[in-house]
């Protein structure tokens, strides 16, 4: 676990700095600066975006986490990373004509409860190619062991560029029509980062194509595809479902309370980034001790750090929601719901890449597109009668319902399970915090309010954690910090 650890330390570091940089224009800027229904109209774009980009990458980012490592010369290597290169092609260049025949029909459809939308069409489609190439390289450079730049790139670059961008439509040197430009472009020019840094990793050659197991990467980048578009979805199609019943300023509210609550992901966010190379690689070379121990550490650790990020939210939220405007207190309700399926996401350890990067990824694709559609379907019911609440009772039904599909899966096939002792005692620990800590606030500011109850939840909890020993490396952790 030692890369792992050092690796993980700086990606979380990393990521936090850009979720602090995204608060800040997300919760402030965004809300005050933008109006709500440009800032519904941004969010559903970039959504829309995320949904198409496993379709646009065709697999290949991950694709080249699992079986960069089955290749052992530089030659063979050589040829697999080419060829992922140009295997995105195969979608984007007809994806492009459709779009450009098809654009009066696409763009009606987009827009056929908000009208603001049919300008953005082309905007969606590139956003996603830049998204999905942006992956590629990113995972181009993680194969490497290098995941720390990249992070960077995923997680604060566009962020500060963007708070950048609000500042100048703030003065009065942009308008709301040339941020949106903006922030694209933003996403592409982050791409081309990304791709001169992998590139200064490992230069691509290409003198051959043929590989050993061709048609079988392939098969499985194609796949993958479902296996992307299903976490995608997932995570998004709530957002785009939104912009199709309502009016999109409710995107906007919704994507405030999902920014919110997807905070307590970040950890496995950090984590996966050099913990994905790693099963991918005890998968090929079938240690399946190493992985059953990584499966275990990964999953508690992310669950006590899920937890504390859980526990200052939920114990803060409504003073946050004080901070805000008005309107955007419909999304209280969200933040829970979420909140809750976000902390379940985060017992799961490194499942999704024992299943990505094993053989049995195929039964796993049809559980998802199932699922998918059991998510479209509890969208278009609770949206139309519930508003963005009804969004988070759908999405969260879908996660819970996936991720014990998932965890199922991987005990009963690999003979594999998470769970310990110290998860027990974690949960108990979180509930006795909310038990202890919700029900009450000081009557100081709201701000000051968050800092002191925050304080007092950061002593309490690393206490219990740290004097029961909980988790070794989180342990380890602290006592590094203490003799610092």
């Amino acid at each position: 676990m030692g890369v792992v650890v050092n690796q993980s330390i700086k990606n979380t570091i990393i990521t936090y700095i850009g979720f602090g940089i995204g608060a800040i224009n997300i919760l402030f800027l965004f809300t005050n600066f933008v109006s709500d229904t440009y800032f519904g109209l941004i969010t559903f774009i970039f959504s829309t975006a995320n949904i198409l980009m496993p379709l646009m990458a065709f697999g290949a980012h991950n694709t080249i986490i699992k079986f960069y490592t089955s290749f052992k010369t530089r030659q063979s290597q050589n040829n697999f990373l080419s060829l992922m290169l140009l295997l995105p092609l195969l979608l984007i260049i007809p994806g492009i004509l459709i779009t450009y025949f098809s654009f009066d029909f696409l763009s009606n459809w987009l827009s056929s409860q908000n009208s603001i939308v049919k300008s953005y069409t082309w905007y969606i489609f590139i956003s996603a190619i830049a998204f999905a190439y942006f992956e590629i390289f990113y995972a181009w450079s993680r194969v490497q062991m290098q995941s720390v730049f990249g992070n960077f790139m995923k997680e604060v670059f566009h962020r500060i560029t963007t708070t950048i961008l609000l500042i100048l439509l703030y003065f009065g040197l942009l308008t709301a029509e040339e941020l949106v430009l903006c922030m694209v472009a933003v996403y592409v020019l982050r791409m081309l980062i990304m791709s001169a840094y992998a590139f200064s990793l490992r230069f691509p050659i290409f003198k051959s194509f043929k590989i050993y197991n061709g048609i079988k990467i392939i098969k499985y980048a194609a796949l993958i595809i479902v296996a992307g578009s299903v976490a995608n979805m997932i995570l998004e199609i709530d957002k785009f479902m939104i912009g199709k019943y309502v009016t999109i300023e409710n995107v906007a509210y919704y994507g405030v309370a999902i920014y919110i609550a997807t905070v307590i992901g970040v950890p496995a966010r950090a984590m996966q980034q050099i913990t994905y190379p790693l099963t991918a690689k005890f998968l090929n070379n079938k240690n399946n001790k190493e992985l059953s121990l990584l499966y275990r550490k990964s999953s508690l650790n992310l669950f006590i750090i899920g937890g504390f990020i859980f526990l200052l939210i939920i114990l803060n939220i409504n003073q946050l929601y004080k901070l805000l405007p008005t309107d955007y207190s419909e999304g209280l309700i969200v933040v829970f719901v979420i909140g809750i399926s976000k902390l379940f996401d985060t017992i799961l350890g490194n499942n999704n890449a024992i299943l990505f990067y094993s053989d049995y990824y195929r039964v796993v694709l049809l559980m998802g597109v199932f699922l998918v559609i059991a998510t479209v379907l509890l969208n278009v019911y609770f949206i139309p009668n519930y508003g963005i609440n009804g969004a988070s009772y759908a999405t969260a039904l879908a996660i819970f319902l996936y991720n014990i599909i998932k965890l199922g899966f991987v005990h009963f096939k690999m003979k594999m399970q998470p769970f310990t002792v110290a998860t027990g005692k974690t949960f108990c620990l979180i509930i006795a915090c909310v038990l202890a800590f919700y029900f009450w606030d000081f009557r100081f500011h709201s701000l000051l309010n968050i800092a002191v109850k925050s304080l007092l939840l950061a002593i309490c909890y690393g206490f219990i954690v740290y004097r029961f020993n909980l988790s070794e490396d989180v342990t380890s952790l602290i006592n590094k910090l203490i003799k610092r």
